[in-house]
């Protein structure tokens, strides 16, 4: 077998081909996938035949990986696995990066399908190096000097008349420990050099702006991210598995399918500390993530 690879859209996305994932990657084929997702941000796979077990090898080729969760459980007895799942909610129905509100967020995301519905239930990944690159350059020159404040406890827009019991204790859960996290708003990609807007549901606050002057140039510059030419599209068969770079993408699960079954696993790559463009780390505010990621080199 000889590994293949195929670009999806313009701006992101490459389908995988030629290679058994579920045994050990020799190094050149190593090297090769970690240079398809720098050039392409995700990566599709097709018949993977893999279990939790083969998942998580899979991912440990490229580093360590974290717990499933800074606070939501894993999959029972497997704690690196996390269950992405309809019957436990579908609270990613957002544009976000993963885990941002933790001082090193995952280096990439993985996720494999368990469970797919007759139709809908596609999940979005959008470039952010792509959408830096086409803001007009006043813009880019602003966004270089931003940092924003990321949190896990942040207005959900719902209602909490529109909560039910579950859907609370579900958001109880998942701000159990409170972080936040300072990160630059324009990421240097530690791989590659590329500049990406490292922003996303979790940031919530510009720093030095007020809440409401914040909320417009966050928006003013996600919709960079969101343009429809930066996103991949992927409809889920059985069987596949998404690699996508958490550092320079950001992803949203769309909630069309009519509550109907739907779950993936996802294993995260441990991350390194963002950096800004003239070299700063990000930096914490609240709450210890040590439990759940080491610090990747």
């Amino acid at each position: 077998m000889s590994l293949q690879i195929s670009k999806i859209t313009a701006n992101i996305g490459a389908r995988v081909s030629g290679v058994d994932i579920s045994r050990p990657l020799d190094p050149a084929t190593a090297v090769a996938v970690r240079e398809a997702l720098n050039t392409h941000k995700a990566l599709v796979f097709d018949d993977v035949n893999l279990d939790d077990d083969s998942h998580q090898a899979f991912v440990r080729t490229f580093g360590e990986v974290t717990t499933a969760h800074p606070t939501v459980s894993s999959v029972d007895g497997v704690p690196n696995v996390l269950p992405v799942d309809s019957e436990r909610g579908r609270a990613a129905n957002h544009w976000h990066t993963d885990v941002t509100f933790v001082l090193n967020p995952p280096q990439a995301t993985t996720l494999r399908s368990i469970t797919v519905p007759p139709y809908g239930g596609e999940t979005l990944i959008a470039s952010s190096a792509a959408a830096y690159r086409q803001l007009p350059e006043p813009l880019r020159a602003l966004a270089d000097t931003l940092w924003a404040e990321h949190t896990n406890d942040y207005d959900y827009a719902v209602p909490d008349e529109e909560i039910d019991e579950r859907q609370a204790a579900q958001r109880a859960q998942f701000t159990s420990i409170k972080y936040r996290t300072v990160h630059p708003v324009v990421r240097v990609h530690p791989l590659t050099g590329e500049r990406g807007l490292y922003i996303g549901g979790f940031a919530q606050r510009v720093v030095g702006l007020s809440p409401s002057e914040s909320r417009r140039i966050l928006d003013l510059l996600q919709a960079y991210v969101t343009r429809p030419e930066n996103i991949l599209r992927h409809r889920w068969s059985e069987n596949q598995l998404v690699v996508f770079d958490n550092r320079i993408t950001q992803h949203y699960a769309i909630d069309n399918y009519d509550g109907r079954p739907r779950r993936l696993h996802r294993v995260t790559l441990a991350g390194d500390v963002p950096v800004g463009i003239e070299g700063k780390e990000s930096y914490s505010i609240e709450g210890d993530a040590s439990h759940y990621t080491p610090v990747a080199a």
